[in-house]
């Protein structure tokens, strides 16, 4: 059987058909990406109650991009371009990946995906990279993702997969302030902000800035697949 890979959802109001209502969804890309590589996705809703059981039935977890996380989570009073907020959303996906990490369950961290990865280890974000970096070449048009080359550690796990140096696709205005504990820093832009976070400590635990399911390499989803499949593997032992 191919591995199961859980993909963290929105919910937000769609309209299909006759119908206007609030609906769990995510990109399709991000399913094409992973079950090109050989795993099936099973789409995740929010919901901070039934973890583990969730949990028991994953092989992998993405968690995927999305709105700007709330603040107060790290501490911080929001900024006036954080916006879109869903606590729900933050609360579920930060009880979900503390839950995984904990039973050591391959995690790929997308986007806001890697920010939620940071805060659950007592890291930070900066709430507007433009102010910063002067530029908004990581987002310079809403809702069209920007590319950008980024700088991998090539002794980093992040590194053996996509190598040195890679291309990518962007659409973000937060960054990683503050990194978390036991997470490692293994990815940068041209700019010098951080693109790239992984915990050497577990069995994989990768964070990345852009959206590789909105590219052409697909080697960051048969890397998660590959150790969905010896997770469970190990789990049937």
């Amino acid at each position: 059987m191919r591995p199961i890979v859980g993909v963290t959802s929105y919910v937000e109001q769609a309209r299909f058909g006759a119908w206007d209502v609030p609906a769990a969804l995510i990109p399709f890309s991000y399913v094409q990406a992973i079950e090109r590589a050989g795993g099936r996705a099973l789409v995740v809703p929010p919901s901070e109650d039934g973890v583990e059981e969730t949990l028991d039935a994953l092989d992998g977890l993405l968690l995927s991009g999305g709105s700007d996380l709330d603040p107060s989570l790290y501490g911080a009073d929001p900024h006036p371009e954080t916006s879109q907020v869903r606590p729900e959303r933050d609360r579920a996906e930060l009880a979900l990946l503390q839950a995984a990490l904990a039973r050591d369950l391959p995690v790929l961290a997308v986007c806001r995906g890697s920010q939620v990865l940071n805060v659950a280890r007592g890291g930070n974000l900066v709430q507007h990279l433009p102010e910063t970096v002067g530029h908004e070449a990581h987002r310079e048009t809403p809702g069209v993702f920007s590319d950008h080359a980024v700088e991998v550690d090539p002794d980093s796990r992040l590194g053996a997969i996509v190598g040195s140096s890679v291309d990518v696709k962007s659409h973000h205005h937060q960054g990683y302030g503050e990194v978390g504990e036991g997470l490692r820093v293994v990815a940068r832009a041209g700019d010098g902000t951080i693109e790239a976070v992984e915990d050497p400590e577990q069995r994989f635990a990768v964070g990345v800035l852009w959206h590789p399911e909105a590219g052409e390499d697909a080697a960051l989803f048969e890397a998660l697949v590959a150790e969905a499949r010896a997770y469970r593997t190990s789990r049937k032992r």
